[in-house]
C-alpha cells in the first residue's frame, strides 16, 4: 500500500509538471505553425511572467490578480517587440537564422532579467496557501489545483479560438499555405504578430502559476523551454492535443524517474525521450499523416 501512494504522489506531481510542459509546448507549436521557425526564446517568456508577478507584489505592491495582469501584459508587450524588431525585418530568411534570432534573444532576455533584477531565486506566494489536500493516499498542494485548471481552460480556449473564431480560422490557414492564405486575403504577417503575442502570454502564465512551486530566477526558463519543446516534438508540433499528452507522459515519466530511480537523471530522462523520439518516430508520437493544427 506504502508502495502504490508513493506512485500516486509522484503521479500527481508529475501531472502536474507535465501540465505546465504542456502549455510551453503549445506556445511553441502556434509559433512554429504559423511561421515554421522554433522559438528557442520560448523560456525565457515564462521567467520572464514569473519575475514580473514577483516584482509586481514585492516592489509595486499589487494584489496577486492585478500582479498576473502585469505579468502577461508585460511579457506579451515583449513578445511583440521580439516580433516587430527581430522577425519581421528577417521575413526573406531561413529559418535556421530566424532560429538562430530566437537563440539570440533568449540570451539578451535572460542578461537583461539578471541585470535588472540580479542572479537570487525568488519565490511567488501561493494562490490558495499551502495547506496539502489529501488524494487517494497523496497529498496535492492547493497551487497544483490552480496549474491543472489554468492549464485545461487553455486547452479549451484554445480549441474554441482556433476552430470557431474567424482570426483562429486565418491562422490555421496561414500554418497550411501561407501564399494561399495571402492570396485570399489574410494578412500573414498579422497572423504571425498575433501568434508571438499569444504565445508570450501562455509562456507568462506558465511562469506565474509554476512559480509559487519551483520559485524563478534568471536563468530557469532554459530548462523549461527544452522541456515544452520536448513535448511539442512528443506531440508532433501541428497537433495542439497531441502537444498536452506528451507534456503529460513528459511529467509523469520524469517524475517517477525521479522518485525511483534518482533525482539526478531528473533532465537526462527529458532529453533521453526527445532523442528517442526523433530517432524512432520523428513525426511524433501522435501524429498520424496530417492533423489538425493549433
Amino acid at each position: 500500500m506504502e508502495f502504490f501512494n508513493q506512485i500516486t504522489q509522484y503521479a500527481i506531481s508529475g501531472l502536474s509538471t507535465g501540465a505546465i510542459y504542456a502549455l510551453i509546448g503549445l506556445s511553441f507549436a502556434i509559433i512554429f505553425n504559423s511561421t515554421g521557425i522554433i522559438n528557442f526564446a520560448q523560456g525565457e517568456f515564462v521567467m520572464l511572467g514569473g519575475v514580473l508577478a514577483i516584482v509586481s507584489i514585492t516592489a509595486l505592491h499589487l494584489p496577486m490578480p492585478a500582479a498576473v495582469a502585469v505579468a502577461v501584459v508585460g511579457t506579451t508587450a515583449v513578445g511583440l517587440a521580439f516580433e516587430r524588431l527581430a522577425i519581421r525585418p528577417l521575413k526573406n530568411a531561413t529559418p535556421l537564422s530566424l532560429i538562430i534570432v530566437t537563440i539570440g534573444a533568449s540570451i539578451l532576455i535572460r542578461g537583461l532579467v539578471m541585470l535588472i533584477w540580479g542572479k537570487d531565486t525568488k519565490a511567488l506566494p501561493p494562490f490558495s496557501g499551502d495547506t496539502p489536500i489529501e488524494v487517494a493516499g497523496a497529498t496535492i498542494l492547493p497551487q497544483h489545483l490552480w496549474i491543472f485548471a489554468v492549464t485545461l481552460l487553455v486547452i479549451v480556449a484554445s480549441r474554441l479560438f482556433f476552430h470557431h473564431t474567424i482570426t483562429g480560422k486565418a491562422m490555421r490557414a496561414c500554418s497550411f499555405n501561407r501564399r494561399a492564405a495571402s492570396l485570399v486575403g489574410i494578412g500573414v504577417g498579422r497572423m504571425v504578430l498575433l501568434s508571438f503575442l499569444i504565445s508570450s502570454a501562455l509562456g507568462a502564465l506558465a511562469g506565474v502559476i509554476i512559480a509559487p512551486l519551483t520559485m524563478t530566477a534568471y536563468d530557469v526558463g532554459v530548462m523549461l523551454g527544452l522541456k515544452g519543446f520536448c513535448a511539442a516534438i512528443m506531440g508532433g508540433m501541428g497537433s495542439g492535443f497531441g502537444t498536452v499528452l506528451g507534456g503529460l507522459i513528459l511529467g509523469v515519466l520524469e517524475s517517477l524517474g525521479a522518485g525511483l530511480i534518482s533525482s539526478g537523471y531528473k533532465d537526462a530522462i527529458a532529453f533521453f525521450i526527445l532523442l528517442l523520439i526523433l530517432f524512432v518516430r520523428p513525426q511524433g508520437l501522435f501524429k498520424k499523416g496530417e492533423t489538425d493544427r493549433v
